[in-house]
């Protein structure tokens, strides 16, 4: 029972786990924002694009029963902003992944073992 703690408690530290936790909660959270966003924003401008007053009641019967394509629709919205902006966030950190990637490193400060060394040299190449 112990080597199962143990190994229990080595996999729930790990970082990975750790930063997955952290991103199911943020998105979560993410998640109510963008459906915020459709529900009290985007679909209610389409809906009063085409004179509709509720969009979500957007539906059709099909042999007595109805179907809510409104809901779908807005569904497929939710989709897409989710989508483009998860998009545009990988873009950003990959850029900024190239950036750093690119910027040069700092030359490393010479220790004082080899500035002496460098001085001897620049002497004896003086003398000759």
């Amino acid at each position: 029972m112990k080597t199962f703690m143990k190994e229990f408690k080595e996999f729930a530290i790990k970082g990975n786990v750790v930063d997955l936790a952290v991103a199911v909660i943020i998105g979560g959270a993410f998640r109510a924002i963008i459906t915020s966003f459709v529900d009290d924003i985007i679909m209610p401008l389409i809906a009063a694009i085409f004179s509709i007053p509720d969009f979500s009641e957007l539906s059709f019967t099909a042999n007595g029963t109805p179907i809510m394509i409104g809901l779908f629709i807005q569904a497929i919205v939710n989709f897409l902003i989710v989508a483009l902006t998860i998009f545009f966030v990988v873009k950003l950190i990959t850029r900024m992944k190239k950036k750093e990637e690119e910027a040069p490193a700092a030359s490393p400060v010479p220790t004082t073992e080899e500035v002496l060394l460098t001085e001897i040299r620049d002497l004896l190449k003086e003398k000759q």
